[in-house]
């Protein structure tokens, strides 16, 4: 059965140290499993899905314009990916099975085209890495509950700004959304 890995907004306004909304080192430790988890997805045929927070300037209406401070502006150096996966993404971009779409909410699947892509292609099993767990994975982990997929949160590659938040959104992946947490 074909599944999906999907390494949310893994991007330098997240992950870098000179980002708008960093995570910082947890989310930089997790480079190199990303990475390695998205080639060995690609090896076995399937696919690598990179949902990517995007924002435009003094775009006021947007409800995060009052939580944090302007990031993953569309088109500039904090949008893009991180290190090693924009690398390997670009190597790779141009295959059907790899796909990066922007999001403009925490989860992967409100306002976008995410389910259509994953029905079209019998993907009924999703496995989540990527920032901030206790946000936008948390969101889309629960966009995928609530259309029933089933869900693997790679606990090695989530990461987030705390310990707490870290914690918590696992406890909650296996407790409220039955997800396995391995």
């Amino acid at each position: 059965m074909t599944k999906a890995l999907l390494i949310i907004d893994y991007t330098n306004d997240f992950v870098d140290d000179k980002g708008a909304l960093t995570c910082g080192k947890p989310a930089q430790e997790l480079e190199d499993y990303i990475v390695k988890t998205a080639q060995d997805f690609y090896s076995n045929g399937d696919y690598v899905i990179l949902p990517t927070d995007t924002h435009f300037e003094n775009d006021v209406f947007h409800p995060e314009h009052k939580l944090f401070p302007p990031h993953n502006i569309a088109g500039t150096w904090g949008q893009k990916l991180y290190g090693k996966l924009d690398e390997w993404y670009q190597e790779h971009q141009a295959d059907e099975k790899v796909y990066q779409f922007a999001k403009n909410r925490y989860s992967a699947f409100q306002n976008t085209n995410l389910e259509n892509f994953l029905r079209e292609r019998g993907i009924k099993d999703l496995y989540l890495v990527g920032v901030c767990t206790d946000i936008c994975v948390l969101h889309t982990a629960i966009g995928g509950y609530n259309l029933n997929y089933q869900l693997t949160i790679l606990k090695d590659g989530v990461a987030t700004f705390t310990d707490n938040g870290q914690e918590w959104a696992l406890e909650h992946f296996k407790n409220s959304l039955g997800a396995t947490v391995e």
